[in-house]
């Protein structure tokens, strides 16, 4: 009998196989078993890490019974329910969904769109035989998805012998329409790290409102975007996390970046509040001018000062309505991520309190705390609506600088343990494990990023709602997504607590159900996506990207296969090509090979450094004799670092790329690192303001820059040539 107690009779049961059904067990639940490395060479992945990831996945494996009751299990898995969580599907493709009910026993099945209209759906003639289940005899009927369906949330409702049930339905794009805009006209872009990108105007870091004015001030040389890095929420109150791409949240966003002055309210203080919030600005403007390492903790920490009187201004009928409008639009989730904040501001990251009384928003305790802090918490509502305000003028204010995109938006991969995301999502994301990358020939000791993945099976459950919703709230004022390390929708890696970046596995997750999610939530912003999927992928993953309308992301120095440097015309077209990362040092810096000096500084390589250097001044050698094939640069002893960087986007203007990123650290003649991979404290990372040679750049004086104008003219030049 098929109950899932007793293991099946087809299950080697022996000592010696093991190891083989331990292999079987992970590959069911989708946990990869081997990997083939940065280097080509497959690599088997050991037993004890694909015991503990199956262990965070929720599945038994501790010896050969209890892999045989979860092999059962998971087999049993789809015929133990009456409809499947939920069901994901692309728009005019064939597509059908199993139900699950008594033998014999008729069900009756709807779809209900979003608008409401029902439809009936078509059951299928694919007989397959009962089964019997936990003692029952279980029939299986498979029903197809209406046609002409439109894209879109929809509910999938059932019922049979006096049980009813629904699952989410949802219909997603085959191919994203936004991205055919852009093969009519290519479109090149600032790409800034916003919190190093300062005005006179500034607190110590770059703002929304300098955003705005970096973007017209691009849009006045002709770009067609502004892409920025991740502008998530950190920790409510200082100290916060310096790294951008390590956020407490990724669905909120960051009130270290409010303009405080450009809150409405702000000039209804009192003339004694008035003069001491002028006075905390007076002070930090100062830093604006220096090029030591920024200060996000006295910036935070003198405008939450400021912020807590303008929030007690009383708001006029109008600004108070878009607000009530706001917090009712954002729902629960808002409501959840505001508490966070308030007991964050008195709970200390490792207050007993997370592990019990509040280890989750539905506790008894959380549940007084919406009272008792209730005005902390509305504090952090409104915050997030002056964020979501300031965000809109930005948006606004590029695409009135003739921008065809405007600002595009970052998306980190994961979020930091023991944030806002860990804790109101608890129930989505694994436990015992973090998120990072194998070794490869940048990081060649692995990355451990120290964020909890999806679970892929509970993230499902939810519908895929906490993912839908986070979508939608970055996309709210973007022209475009950029999503990194895109490559983590179809598997991440996942190491288990205590091992080392080299000791994970990959786990795949449903690549067709978040692309298609994505593209779907893209589509319906009116945005572009761009996928980081640089790194080790699957050779297919890059194809079905390009399929599903996303664009690739390809740097000039990772172009290459077997016979060297890839020519301009080999690049893909529907893809957002650049000279550098942020990973990397500024061109200037990396030709000059800081990025060697720097990793060899930490430790990082793992050959000598003479060899490093010696295949590094290679490798740039062969771009540079590509480039001065093309007529871009003269002879090496005659070119010098600006003309040499000039040279190097005029040639990834000749590839047939749909956009070109433009490093605003590039344009001004930065060299210094941003971010150094694998590196936490040993490393000021995210912490470099933008600067040149002579000193600070702000951003009112790059319209007078010449060699921010000399770059940005060049690649004007060759993706748009004017007589």
């Amino acid at each position: 009998m098929r109950d899932g107690t007793e293991p099946a009779d087809h299950h080697p049961a022996t000592a010696d196989d093991a190891d083989a059904l331990l292999r079987e067990l992970a590959a069911a639940h989708g946990v990869g078993t081997s990997y083939w490395g940065w280097d080509g060479v497959e690599r088997s992945v050991a037993a004890d890490t694909l015991r503990r990831v199956l262990t965070a996945l929720g599945v038994a494996s501790a010896g050969p019974g209890e892999i045989k009751r979860s092999l059962e299990a998971a087999e049993l898995a789809p015929w133990r329910r009456f409809l499947p969580p939920v069901v994901v599907a692309r728009e005019g493709a064939a597509a059908s969904f199993d139900v699950h009910v008594p033998h014999g026993t008729d069900v009756n099945v709807r779809v209900v769109a979003e608008d409401g209209a029902r439809h009936d759906v078509r059951q299928l003639e694919n007989w397959e035989e009962p089964q019997e289940i936990d003692g029952a005899l279980t029939g299986r009927a498979s029903f197809a998805i209406p046609e002409g369906l439109a894209i879109g949330w929809h509910t999938i409702q059932a019922d049979a012998a006096g049980t009813a049930a629904e699952c989410p339905l949802v219909v997603t794009p085959g191919r994203l329409r936004t991205t055919a805009a852009l093969a009519a006209r290519r479109n090149w872009g600032l790409t800034a790290q916003l919190y190093s990108v300062r005005s006179a105007r500034s607190w110590g870091i770059g703002d929304f409102a300098d955003l705005a004015d970096l973007a017209a001030v691009a849009g006045a040389e002709g770009a067609g975007f502004i892409l920025v890095n991740p502008l998530h929420a950190a920790e409510p109150r200082p100290p916060v996390e310096d790294s951008p791409y390590l956020p407490a949240t990724r669905r909120f966003f960051n009130p270290l970046y409010i303009r405080v002055e450009d809150i409405p309210e702000y000039a209804y203080l009192e003339p004694g509040a008035l003069a001491e919030a002028d006075s905390l600005a007076t002070r930090l403007r100062a830093a604006n001018r220096e090029a030591s390492l920024l200060d996000r903790n006295s910036s935070y920490e003198a405008k939450l000062a400021v912020l807590e009187r303008v929030f007690r201004v009383r708001r006029g009928p109008s600004r108070s309505r878009r607000f009530s409008d706001f917090c009712r639009d954002q729902g629960q989730g808002l409501d959840d991520f505001a508490l966070w904040c308030a007991l964050a501001e008195s709970l200390d990251p490792s207050a007993p309190e997370w592990a019990d009384a509040a280890a989750s928003p539905d506790t008894g305790y959380c549940a007084a705390q919406r009272t008792a802090l209730a005005d902390r918490i509305e504090f952090h509502r409104w915050l997030q609506w002056i964020c979501d305000q300031q965000l809109e003028s930005a948006q606004d204010a590029a695409r009135r600088a003739g921008m065809d995109i405007g600002v595009v938006h970052d998306l980190a991969v994961g979020v930091k343990l023991g944030g806002a995301d860990a804790w109101t999502l608890s129930g989505v994301l694994a436990h015992g494990v973090t998120v990072g990358a194998p070794p490869d020939m940048f990081n060649q000791q692995g990355q451990n990023w120290t964020q909890p993945p999806w679970h892929p099976g509970r993230l499902a459950e939810a519908g895929y709602a906490p993912y839908r919703d986070m979508l939608r709230t970055v996309l709210r004022h973007a022209g475009g997504i950029r999503v990194d390390h895109v490559l983590g929708l179809f598997r991440l890696w996942w190491i288990p607590e205590g091992a080392g970046p080299g000791g994970g596995t990959y786990v795949y997750y449903d690549h067709e159900a978040l692309i298609g999610i994505l593209a779907l939530e893209a589509q319906r912003a009116g945005a572009v996506v761009i996928g980081e999927d640089l790194g080790v992928f699957e050779p297919w993953v890059r194809d079905y990207l390009a399929e599903r309308g996303i664009l690739g992301t390809s740097i000039l120095w990772f172009e290459h296969d077997g016979d060297g440097p890839l020519a301009p015309e080999r690049y893909r077209q529907q893809c957002l090509t650049s000279v550098n990362t942020h990973d990397l040092p500024p061109t200037a810096g990396y030709l000059a090979g800081a990025h060697v000096t720097l990793r060899e500084s930490l430790g990082l390589l793992r050959r000598p450094v003479a060899e490093e250097r010696a295949a590094d001044a290679a490798e740039q050698e062969a771009v540079l004799e590509l480039v001065r094939e093309r007529g871009l640069l003269p002879a090496a002893a005659e070119a010098g670092e600006q003309a040499t960087v000039e040279a190097l986007y005029a040639f990834t203007a000749l590839t047939p790329s749909s956009l070109l990123g433009v490093a605003l650290v590039d344009a001004v003649g930065e060299t210094r690192t941003q971010n150094q991979p694998g590196t936490s404290t040993e490393y000021p990372n995210w912490r470099i303001p933008l600067a040149g040679p002579e000193g600070v750049v702000l951003i009112e004086e790059l319209p007078q820059d010449a060699r921010f104008r000399s770059l940005l003219g060049t690649v004007q030049q060759a993706l748009h040539p004017r007589g």
